[in-house]
């Protein structure tokens, strides 16, 4: 599986020599999971950082009554991960699955801590990648206690138009905060439009 993708990612925010790139090369492994397979479960502890290759996965949460919460998804050039298990090396609270067959590159975190203290463009990076990720969850938060749930949509559908395409409609709904058939409903509306 090739590194060019991750390495492309990483040049949008800080420069490698070829020397720290192949660093990072001989430290990431690969994996393919097919549609349904699960990355990460609730209760054991989240030991990498996981790249999108190619497929798209999803983070979710099960309430105690059962019920599903969408946390993220990620395609292709997207990190996902239980990130608070990741950060504080502790048992994770999401499932992270395949929504299709997915192929990803994985970096262990051990070695991620040693990259960051061998070469200080890693620690750049995953710093403004963290807050880059934070900053959209705090954008994520407002519009969600702002926006009304069809205005929600039709944002996200603008943002992200191909993941509303491959995505369950329940997962999607799960992640709008809104049933899977107020979505339906939705939908139809703003198509027709």
């Amino acid at each position: 599986m090739s590194t060019e993708g991750i390495l492309q990612n990483i040049a949008r925010y800080v420069d490698l020599t070829s020397w720290e790139q192949q660093a990072l090369s001989a430290l990431l492994s690969t994996r393919t999971l097919e549609k349904r397979d699960f990355l990460e479960h609730p209760g054991h502890v989240c030991h990498h950082q996981t790249y999108v290759v190619q497929g798209a996965l999803r983070s979710y949460l099960i309430a105690d009554d059962g019920s599903e919460h969408t946390v993220q998804f990620a395609i292709e050039d997207w990190w996902i991960s239980d990130f608070n298990s990741y950060i504080a090396q502790e048992p994770a609270t999401l499932h992270v699955e395949a929504i299709e067959t997915t192929q990803v590159l994985q970096l262990h975190f051990n070695d991620a801590e040693q990259l960051c203290r061998d070469y200080p463009r890693f620690e750049r990076y995953f710093r403004l990648v963290a807050q880059k990720a934070f900053a959209f969850a705090q954008k994520r938060m407002l519009t969600n206690l702002s926006m009304d749930a069809e205005t929600r949509f039709i944002r996200f559908n603008e943002l992200y138009p191909s993941i509303v395409q491959r995505v369950p409609q329940y997962a999607l709904a799960s992640y709008l905060g809104m049933s899977a058939e107020f979505l339906s409903k939705v939908r139809k509306r703003t198509l027709r439009s």
